[in-house]
């Protein structure tokens, strides 16, 4: 395939793989007996705290109650145990700032004894609390450089975990990240705020309904993944995929995705592997990781869990993404986690599937049976749907970043524009409503395919639509515009955030009009639903996201199409958001304008490290490499001309423009990365998407146009079709 030897000895390399692990064997021990093993959950809490204790946790776990600060001393005893039994030496606090990663720091159980020896400490005051600097984490401004204190605060409802290491084990306490002053620093704290503000509101509608035994009422999450997987001698072959995540150059292989072979195909025996072990891991943590399968474009896999409290779904999430990278490793690949590492070919997204509910009441967004006659389901339905469509600009801004703007709106991914995707039965009810009231639910029916073997089966009473970015798919909401590298934690608090303002202002009009009158409350309801449709349905769209004519009717419907992170992002810090969230008690203004610059800062970074990489790769290995092939060209049209003979320069002409393009894109990049186009982040924000970004694809064009010429043994990058197709 290739004569470069760089390329053949990595092409060699994968080939030759063999594992460097032992198999597993699941035989020995059933996955059932090892999930969980390594968490400090319920179970274990049980069998090893006193009774009064475990009883006082299970309540802050379970209602949301104070926690009792007494308990710490017995807790952190009994936890430091149950982690040196296990093989712990160390133990760490684990928190999300708003890099978007996780952040650990870790520390020693041993103390000294004063004799020479140690001793085992852990102190309940230490597992409460933690002091790790906060300046030098992102904050937008919350924290000056000189002012380096930061507290992290155990998280009592995501529960402690061990980490596995070939040389030892570490306790993993999930934790809050705060400064001094108290303002939220990480991405769990606003979480654990929007689902507080969820419940209180959430618990005015039950009690309409006459409930009077209600739990506290959380939002489940079930995020899906997807990856990307290359062989680690290419990854380290390609600085733009080691230093960026992407690739920023590479032709199209002759062959892509269009025979749509790889999606569910049989997955590689090297790839299961990893995904078996990936997995193996993941239950330990008690990850409940239950799908996977091959995506869509070749190299690209997907696994998904099943649905959890929205909180311990984050911290999952943060540590599956962990994982996979880890485990990969073993297996000599890469997990690529970016949105578009490969152009041409579909992104990666991390699809979060969002409901509400309790122990009590069930699933809040199940619509049951009969639909039509579940005012209840209608209710909260009816809240996501104005939530949605009151906060699309602000939904839209949380999956906003330099990595998804490669994806959102391509023919892959949802587009930029927010809609809601009920299906044929819900849109049914509530136009019926907006009519007088619903009456009757389109049926599920039967599906009978003619063939006497095979089973009837129960047929759903909508379709689902891919191409809507907040489809309804049957007793949740999935909101698939969230990126494969982000955290859940910002899409979450959005979507809790304004779903309790939407419940808010739906129990604020039902309380005063059923009055403690029970038989009022049908009436009222339905004069709500009629009144959030009429104001709101416009949001509604059963149809295809991906067309151009639906740009134009989302546009008369007066829904933005915020097409880029740039134009996403201020939407952030506008009077609306910033009242919404300090209403509810989940962002202060201070707290939120700090993110708004902290993401517009981590745009600006992205794509000026981008640039230069493009500048270096494109002068030190692409020109190369072209002006090679130019010299052979050129000397062989001379020794032809020596002999007599002709020269068809056509091909030479073609490497030469294309090189003298090559150069001025790297000039004109240059020149547009060296200035900022404002003095604010949003202005440089907008020159990097306005002129850089243009720069880099003209760079681009000309050397992946140039892929397609040179010689195959002087092209020293790794190609596509290397890439995606050989594991």
């Amino acid at each position: 395939m290739s004569g470069s030897t760089a390329r053949l000895q990595a092409i060699e390399a994968v080939t030759n793989y063999h594992p460097v692990t032992a198999p597993l064997s699941f035989s020995k021990v059933s996955a059932t007996e090892f999930f969980g093993a390594n968490v400090f959950n319920k179970t274990v809490m049980k069998a090893r705290l006193p009774k009064p204790v475990y009883r006082s946790l299970l309540k802050t776990i379970d209602t949301g109650s104070v926690l009792d600060p007494s308990i710490a001393d017995a807790v952190a005893a009994a936890m430091k145990d149950w982690a040196i039994e296990k093989g712990a030496t160390h133990y760490a606090h684990v928190f999300y700032p708003l890099t978007g990663f996780t952040a650990e720091k870790h520390d020693s159980f041993l103390s000294p004894d004063g004799d020479g020896g140690a001793l085992a400490e852990f102190a309940g005051k230490t597992l409460t609390q933690g002091e790790p600097d906060a300046s030098s984490f992102p904050n937008g401004g919350i924290r000056n450089t000189f002012e380096a204190r930061g507290y992290t605060m155990w998280d009592v409802t995501s529960p402690a975990y061990i980490l596995e290491n070939p040389n030892g084990m570490t306790l993993c306490i999930p934790t809050a990240f705060v400064s001094w002053t108290g303002e939220a620093l990480d991405k769990k704290t606003p979480l654990l705020r929007s689902m507080q503000s969820l419940n209180k509101h959430a618990q005015r509608i039950l009690k309409l309904f006459g409930h009077e035994k209600i739990d506290t009422v959380v939002s489940y999450a079930g995020p899906e993944q997807e990856y990307f997987l290359v062989d680690r001698h290419f990854f380290f072959s390609r600085p733009d995929l080691l230093g960026t995540g992407r690739t920023l150059f590479g032709a199209l292989p002759p062959k892509g995705q269009e025979f749509e072979d790889h999606y569910f195909g049989a997955i590689p025996e090297r790839v299961l592997a990893f995904m078996l072990d990936a997995e193996r891991e993941l239950f330990k943590l008690g990850v409940p990781a239950k799908t996977r399968h091959n995506e869509v474009a070749p190299g690209q896999f997907e696994m998904a869990p099943v649905f959890e409290n929205a909180n311990l779904a984050t911290d999952h999430q943060q540590l599956t993404m962990v994982t996979l990278r880890r485990v990969a490793e073993k297996y000599g690949m890469e997990c690529l986690l970016h949105e578009k590492p490969f152009a041409g070919v579909n992104g990666s997204g991390k699809h979060v599937n969002y409901s509400l509910g309790n122990a009590t009441q069930g699933n809040l967004l199940d619509p049951g049976d009969t639909p039509h006659a579940n005012a209840q389901f209608l209710v909260f339905c009816a809240a996501v749907i104005r939530a949605v469509h009151r906060w699309s600009g602000l939904l839209r801004a949380v999956v906003a970043t330099a990595s998804n703007d490669h994806r959102l709106g391509a023919n892959e991914a949802p587009p930029a524009i927010i809609s809601v995707f009920l299906g044929e039965q819900l849109a049914d009810i509530f136009e019926q409503v907006t009519n007088g009231g619903a009456t009757s639910s389109k049926s599920k029916g039967t599906l009978t395919v003619g063939v006497d073997t095979l089973p009837n089966l129960p047929k759903d009473a909508g379709d689902r639509n891919r191409t809507s970015p907040f489809a309804f798919t049957g007793n949740r909401f999935e909101f698939r515009a969230v990126g494969s590298s982000q955290s859940i934690a910002g899409p979450l608090v959005a979507l809790n955030t304004i779903l309790a303002e939407s419940l808010d202002f739906i129990a604020s009009r039902l309380e005063p009009a059923v009055a403690g009158d029970a038989t009022k409350l049908n009436g009222a309801v339905q004069k709500v639903l009629a009144e959030i449709i009429a104001e709101h349905g416009s949001v509604i769209f059963n149809g295809d996201g991906y067309s151009q004519a639906w740009h134009k009717e989302a546009a008369q419907r007066g829904l933005p199409n915020l097409r880029s992170c740039v134009d996403a992002l201020p939407l952030l810090g506008s009077p609306e958001a910033t009242a919404l969230f300090a209403k509810y008690g989940v962002l202060t203004e201070r707290e939120l304008h700090s993110r708004m610059d902290i993401y517009l800062e981590q745009y600006c970074l992205t794509v000026a490290l981008e640039a230069r990489t493009t500048i270096e790769m494109a002068r030190t290995i692409v020109f190369p490499a072209a002006i090679r092939y130019q010299g052979e060209l050129a000397a062989t049209g001379a020794n032809l001309k020596a002999v007599g003979c002709v020269f068809d320069t056509a091909t030479l002409d073609k490497v030469t423009a294309l090189v003298k393009e090559l150069q001025d894109g790297i000039d004109t990049l240059e020149s547009a990365l060296g200035h900022h186009g404002g003095s604010s982040k949003l202005d440089h924000a907008q020159h990097l998407h306005d002129e850089v970004l243009p720069a880099m694809a003209a760079v681009r064009l000309a050397a992946d146009t140039l892929e397609g010429i040179v010689a195959d043994d002087l092209w020293p990058l790794a190609t596509y079709q290397e890439m995606l197709f050989i594991l």
